[in-house]
């Protein structure tokens, strides 16, 4: 009796010590929130203007942000990534409205082109940026040093049509923008899954939705752009108008203009079943062959256990909490539609492996689309130091455990290394080739006539210290080279990389295959041919198109 009583007390130690692990987790992330971590001095002894910064404050006094100004911080702290907070532009424009937009756009040119005609052969260097949400981790992706910054957080209007089938979009709203005004109405669009995530770059990027395996990625149910061109026009995209320009949006990134609105389709879509499940580190061989066996119904031609098309998911993340040296599992599962019984899990969730895997507890309950991705951003809060990268792999189970292996390997090599709030994630989650196949077509190269299921596997890693970034980045880089070389001796690869989880190395356009990446430079040519969004305007990934 005595060594039951001890048993079950080692048994309830162990569970209170798991379970305030993961508590200690969420604070880690939380408290981080707004905690901004060696930020330049960007209030004090401001910079000149320069003489492009004064040409738009004349021109625009309303639209102009100068370094002096109270407003100035304010925009530069709005960036989820810290990194991108230290990259201070010497201006911001944030245009009211498309007239304005265009006129900063023609100033902008202008100069490009006399810095062009200058330089002769030379490479011009940036002259500018585009903000939409500011959600990516890339030093420069949507800022610039010294440039000048386009601001799109005014174009943040969500406004659904009279008869419920589109919505158009401002391109600086935020998917919480969207599914708020959206849920009231009974309706949804095929869009973000971070509430926090800005609807321009992830919707130019492809973008991944808790919709895909019902309707296509978020690109492919844009019905029509509004976009400003280099020359300073204002233009629609859509299938009957500038339909090569229209195509080349779904996934072509910043590198045709400033898309200012998207019309996208819209769908009747009440509360949807979602959460995670969180679980110690002794379930990482189930999680991951509960993942495989799942998404390969995909495969399944049988009725019972086919892909049903209401699931997204599961994405599957292991976190290394550096300071511990302890591993956390969560996986997220949804179902698009609420269940018969709403205290029950789907079936298709039911039936799978991950129902019965021992667990802390789950957060899985029928809600709004807008808790849903409340969320997912609760996790990973802005104000700390990320990086990302991805790669692609077949639904092989030897090679994602391989994946598992590689990722683990670099969290422990990290550990002799004092790295503040370091949090190493590795990420699963499903791609099938046929959700890039419905919908409006696109560049992405999924295609190609692939069918069995593909796996991104991406890492988000985040930390709070500058010195402390060449360590973090160069091993991300060699973790994920060596699962690709992995996929590769296992004839396991795909060169498809998810643009809006790469890293600045990674070469997203050509994993779209040539034929497509082609197109895209054929497109950028006849909208831009003096390359003014593929050398004037930095960040993103460019399309490497000889001028």
């Amino acid at each position: 009796m005595a060594s039951q009583l001890v048993f079950a007390s080692a048994i309830i130690t162990t569970l209170l010590i798991i379970i305030s692990i993961f508590f200690l987790m969420h604070r880690l992330r939380s408290s981080q929130a707004g905690t901004k971590h060696d930020q330049p001095n960007i209030t004090s002894s401001p910079a000149e203007p320069t003489i492009l910064s004064r040409t738009l404050a004349s021109t625009l006094p309303d639209s102009v942000i100068l370094p002096h100004d109270v407003t100035f911080k304010q925009s530069m702290d709005s960036y989820w990534a810290q990194q991108e907070c230290e990259v201070v532009p010497a201006c911001v424009v944030r245009p009211n409205n498309t007239r304005q937009l265009r006129t900063a756009v023609t100033i902008l040119k202008d100069e490009y082109d006399k810095r062009r005609n200058q330089a002769g052969e030379g490479k011009v260097e940036g002259l500018f940026a585009v903000r939409s949400g500011g959600h990516s981790p890339i030093p420069g992706a949507a800022s610039i040093q010294g440039g000048v910054l386009i601001d799109l957080s005014l174009f943040c209007e969500v406004i659904p049509s009279e008869d419920g089938s589109s919505v158009v979009i401002g391109a600086g709203a935020k998917w919480m923008d969207v599914s708020k005004i959206l849920d009231e109405k009974g309706l949804a669009v095929v869009g973000g899954r971070n509430s926090a995530v800005g609807v321009g770059g992830l919707t130019l990027g492809g973008g991944l939705s808790f919709f895909s395996p019902r309707l296509g990625l978020v690109c492919s149910n844009i019905v029509s752009y509004e976009v400003v061109l280099a020359s300073g026009s204002n233009t629609t995209a859509s299938e009957s108008i500038n339909p090569e320009l229209w195509r080349a949006l779904k996934g072509g990134s910043n590198n045709f203009g400033i898309v200012t609105r998207f019309t996208a389709r819209s769908f009747p879509s009440t509360k949807i079943w979602s959460g995670f499940l969180y679980m110690p580190a002794f379930q990482t061989t189930k999680v991951l062959r509960s993942f495989h066996e799942y998404v390969n119904r995909g495969n399944s031609g049988v009725p019972d256990t086919a892909y049903n098309n209401h699931a997204a998911g599961p994405i599957a993340c292991f976190s290394y909490i550096h300071k511990l040296g302890f591993q956390a599992i969560s996986v997220n599962l949804v179902y698009t539609k609420p269940p018969e019984k709403e205290k029950k899990w789907p079936v298709c969730w039911k039936t799978s492996g991950f129902a019965s895997l021992w667990r802390l507890w789950s957060t899985c309950k029928v809600r709004t689309l807008t808790s849903a991705t409340d969320e997912m951003n609760v996790l990973n809060p802005p104000g700390r130091r990320q990086a990302f990268a991805n790669t692609t792999i077949k639904n092989h189970l030897a090679t994602l455990t391989a994946a598992y292996t590689a990722y683990y390997d670099a969290a422990v090599s990290l550990r002799p290394h004092t790295i503040k709030g370091l949090l190493w994630t590795l990420v699963l989650q499903p791609l099938l080739p046929e959700w890039a196949r419905k919908g409006d077509i696109n560049p992405l190269g999924l295609q190609d006539g692939t069918v069995e299921p593909l796996v991104i596997v991406s890492f988000t890693i985040n930390w709070d210290e500058y010195g402390d970034d060449g360590l973090v980045k160069t091993t991300l880089r060699r973790t994920v080279e060596q699962i690709e070389a992995t996929a590769a001796a296992n004839k396991t690869g795909h060169r498809y990389r998810y643009l809006n989880y790469c890293a600045e190395w990674q070469r997203p356009f050509e994993g779209y295959g040539e034929e497509n990446w082609r197109f895209l430079q054929g497109v950028s040519r006849k909208f831009d041919p003096e390359g003014f969004f593929q050398r004037g305007c930095v960040g993103g990934f460019k399309l490497d198109v000889d001028l």
